[in-house]
């Protein structure tokens, strides 16, 4: 039996991939005082830092309007599951990113909101030379206590549907 043991030191073989983020700012009264759109455009022009989540697995925020949010993904061979396509997990996180990011475009200042429910329905795989995804998502119901959004991942080459989800959020008021 063959064991695939990474080697302390990464041989010309191996593919070596970093990334950097900025840190979350802290919570100022003047970051307290914006909308969630207010913060997502901020962060889509670059005055706010953006999710270190996107950096770690290759995504960004490329729109944002008042209950939308959009995302694009770049699939690669350093997503890849035992089988050799690309995790599901990675179509699921920008999934979540867009719906959760549609839903806070649409809340209040000092208003956050967090995922209690998430389905996702992956419909076709994604392979390590696939180009990049995008993930559209649009928010259905804001309201006190509860919000729900919908999105789909479709690819910027083919436009044909990867995965589609959707997403129910509590609310949390100052």
């Amino acid at each position: 039996m063959t064991t695939y043991d990474m080697p302390a030191a990464p041989t010309a073989a191996d593919r070596v991939r970093t990334h950097s983020w900025r840190p979350r700012p802290a919570a100022t009264p003047e970051l307290l005082g914006m909308t969630g759109l207010e913060i997502l455009r901020a962060a889509l022009d670059g005055r706010l830092p953006a999710a270190s989540i996107m950096s770690t697995l290759g995504f960004r925020l490329t729109e944002v309007d008042e209950g939308l949010a959009v995302f694009e993904g770049d699939p690669g061979d350093h997503l890849l599951n035992p089988m050799g396509t690309v995790h599901g997990g990675f179509l699921a996180t920008l999934l979540d990113s867009a719906l959760g990011s549609a839903v806070m475009t649409r809340l209040p200042a000092g208003t956050a909101y967090t995922t209690v429910q998430l389905g996702v329905h992956l419909v076709r795989p994604v392979l390590p030379g696939t180009p990049a995804l995008r993930c559209e998502g649009r928010a259905v119901h804001v309201g006190r206590t509860t919000a729900t959004a919908e999105a789909r991942v479709v690819g910027t080459h083919d436009g044909k549907v990867y995965a589609h989800g959707t997403t129910t959020c509590a609310v949390l008021r100052p």
